[in-house]
């Protein structure tokens, strides 16, 4: 029993600790990780490059799993305008991106203008290995108010 009594907590306690240590999967973390470097002055091809880490400033930040499309020389993410971490970003946010272990300091900013062909051009790159999730992306018509395109801009 008095070992019931310490396992319990301290399994409770590894559990939170994994949560906040990184994101995993859907689920949100805390810490980036990642070298800290200098925005190249060219982002390296990202067509093979599915996922980065996008850390959001707040109180207790979020870092995202997210995809990612290079598009016009820039970086792009696309995000849920209900999401929480859209939201904190608002109209623009400083925040790190980590892309496989370097991670760089960046503002992200709502792109407005040519926002449809950027998320084509983002639907195009991940419909061939993820036709499920992108089938269940909203048309473009949907996504007016409904979906965030965000530049990653180099500070």
């Amino acid at each position: 029993m008095r070992i019931v009594k310490i396992a319990v907590p301290v399994l409770l306690a590894l559990v939170v600790i994994a949560f906040l240590a990184g994101p995993i999967g859907p689920v949100p973390g805390v810490f980036i990780g990642g070298t800290s470097a200098e925005s190249p002055e060219a982002w390296p091809d990202t067509s093979k490059l599915d996922e980065i880490r996008l850390k959001v400033p707040g109180t207790i930040p979020r870092v995202v799993i997210i995809w990612v499309i290079e598009f016009g020389g820039e970086l792009h993410v696309v995000g849920s305008k209900e999401s929480g971490w859209v939201q904190r970003i608002g109209t623009g946010s400083p925040v790190e991106m980590r892309m496989e272990d370097r991670t760089y300091a960046l503002r992200a900013t709502p792109v407005s203008e040519n926002w449809r062909e950027i998320l084509e051009a983002y639907t195009a790159k991940y419909e061939p290995d993820y036709p499920d999730i992108v089938a269940s992306f909203p048309t473009l018509e949907e996504a007016e108010g409904t979906v965030a395109v965000l530049r990653l801009d180099r500070i």
